[in-house]
């Protein structure tokens, strides 16, 4: 019966696709690397925008986009790979470690410069605080299982670009990882049937290892995150 009362939940729900097309447009030209503006700011100030109904759904389409397009340019390193090299590497989005262990520098990390234009320190950053936010009404607005993938994809993502990407783990690195965790959480918690955690969640899960946190705007180590601490009793709960 949950698809029922899905049915008669989205029934409730008034969505305007050319004001979702007009926030998606505002997002990409207001927000990102290239303003001077810091991304803890812009990301407050996106969520602001989003505090509607067409606004969670700008959300989830901001992780659907972010989540494929990072698929897409994965694979399409894959297949140059395989064509320099010889040797083929599985994508799979349900877990990135594989791929990652395998060709380790041989990939580039793909969420700072994804065709759609959307910084995971501002834009993905606000969708993900919004989805979190709003999560019981999340699963009224719109699909609640293929939203939840995607966030558990870009935490995936997030993870084994601090681990084999050398992405920087900064101050807004750790931000965006702690609320992606928090907001899948409360997604789970919302949803009738929350599935099982992927495997990468699971992984991490089992470890225990802190990383340093470098404040944002220097070389200094202001803070520690232990992803698997973080998780266990989040996602576990």
């Amino acid at each position: 019966m949950r698809w029922f009362r899905l049915l008669l939940g989205r029934k409730q729900v008034q969505h305007d696709p050319v004001r979702q097309e007009a926030l998606l447009q505002d997002l990409r030209q207001r927000f990102g690397a290239r303003v001077q503006a810091r991304f803890p700011d812009q990301a407050d100030a996106a969520a602001r925008l989003l505090d509607d109904d067409d606004g969670l759904v700008v959300a989830a389409r901001i992780l659907r986009e972010v989540a494929d397009e990072g698929h897409r340019e994965l694979s399409a390193q894959a297949v140059d790979l395989h064509r320099r090299t010889g040797h083929w590497l599985s994508v799979n989005r349900r877990n990135y470690r594989p791929l990652w262990e395998a060709a380790g520098s041989e990939l580039r990390w793909p969420l700072f410069a994804l065709p759609c234009g959307f910084h995971p320190y501002a834009q993905v950053a606000a969708a993900v605080t919004v989805v979190g936010a709003r999560a019981p009404r999340l699963v009224q607005a719109t699909d609640p299982y293929p939203l939840l993938a995607h966030v558990f994809e870009v935490l995936d993502l997030t993870a084994v670009g601090w681990e084999y990407g050398g992405v920087r783990v900064d101050t807004d690195a750790a931000a965006l990882a702690h609320q992606l965790i928090s907001s899948a959480a409360k997604i789970r918690a919302a949803m009738d049937e929350p599935p099982p955690l992927p495997p990468p969640a699971r992984q991490l899960m089992r470890r225990n290892n802190t990383i340093d946190v470098y404040d944002s705007g220097s070389h200094r180590v202001v803070n520690g995150i232990n992803l698997g601490a973080e998780m266990r009793p989040a996602l576990l709960a």
